[in-house]
């Protein structure tokens, strides 16, 4: 009788205690360098999630290994909604096919909620002698040795969308991978590389002129960039966006995965939060029922391992 007493005390206790959730900070793991997207939208989702819960969110930019080292850290932490990974797709549905994972990103992470999408825009360095997509396409074409190229990173989105295109168009270029999309950014500014799918968090550089826009990979127009044409309406059928989530380890407790993603929801549906995204470079808040964002886990996954195969990606 008294283990039963010891082990109802315990159960309650523990009860209690996820009932509280959150009693102290929340420490949110970024993959890449201060500056690129999902950093950005981090922040901003840090800060109020902060305001609204009374709790510290502390941001910690762990990164390496395109993403993998924090997608491993994220599946080993305590799975008491404590520690979060903001993650963009491509480490939760490109990596796997491209690298041997310390995880099984489907089975050792937590979809908690997306966060926010977006679309690329294809930027080239100002001193190319190009003003258009076509234009840019037709001197790729002739240039020896080819143009050199920044991506985020081997595998990264940036990467994977260039390869798509060069498959698509039949143009050469050269891939040069940096940690991240606002190194890669630097790099094309500084004019070590030509060209680059710039996200979000590049919108200044665009803004200032120090890259030059010449279309975007979503499926429709942006309403940041409507003068922009999609590649799609060069080449039908062409459309790669972009998305970003929260995840964090397997087996995190109901009621606090029923917590976080009710926190969550309603930091997305604040309406400074939106212009706080938009205004970091044109990301959107993206909110989905956990049933909508496994769905959508999956068939990126799938996605994905049929173009890895496709285009014959070889990391560098």
């Amino acid at each position: 009788m008294k283990l039963r007493s010891l082990v109802f005390v315990l159960l309650a206790v523990s009860t209690a205690a996820f009932a509280q959730f959150p009693s102290r900070a929340i420490t949110i793991l970024v993959p890449i360098p201060p500056g690129g997207a999902p950093d950005i939208a981090a922040r901003v989702i840090g800060q109020k999630l902060s305001e609204n819960i009374g709790q510290p969110v502390v941001i910690e930019n762990r990164v390496g290994a395109n993403g993998n080292i924090a997608n491993d850290l994220v599946a080993k932490a305590a799975p008491d909604g404590y520690t979060l990974g903001l993650l963009a797709d491509s480490q939760i549905t490109i990596n796997p096919h491209l690298y041997k994972m310390p995880i099984d990103t489907l089975r050792d992470l937590t979809p908690v909620t997306p966060v926010a999408v977006n679309q690329f825009v294809l930027t080239v360095n100002p001193s190319l002698p190009v003003r258009t997509f076509p234009e840019f396409i037709e001197y790729a074409r002739k240039a020896n040795p080819p143009l050199a190229y920044a991506s985020g990173g081997n595998g990264s989105q940036h990467h994977l969308t260039m390869e798509m295109l060069k498959q698509r168009t039949g143009i050469n270029l050269l891939h040069v991978p940096y940690k991240g999309g606002a190194p890669a950014a630097t790099a094309t500014v500084a004019g070590d590389t030509m060209a680059m799918w710039s996200g979000s968090s590049n919108a200044p550089q665009i803004k200032a002129g120090r890259l030059r826009p010449l279309a975007v990979s979503g499926a429709k127009r942006s309403a940041q960039y409507p003068e922009l044409p999609t590649i799609g309406e060069f080449y039908p059928g062409f459309e790669n966006s972009i998305w970003l989530g929260l995840f964090g380890p397997a087996n995190i407790p109901e009621n606090v995965l029923t917590k976080l993603r009710s926190e969550l929801r309603r930091v997305l549906e604040s309406p400074d939060v939106k212009a706080k995204l938009n205004a970091a470079g044109g990301l959107d808040p993206y909110v989905a029922s956990p049933e909508e964002f496994a769905a959508l886990i999956q068939r990126d996954y799938a996605k994905y391992a049929k173009v890895v195969k496709d285009i014959g990606i070889k990391l560098d």
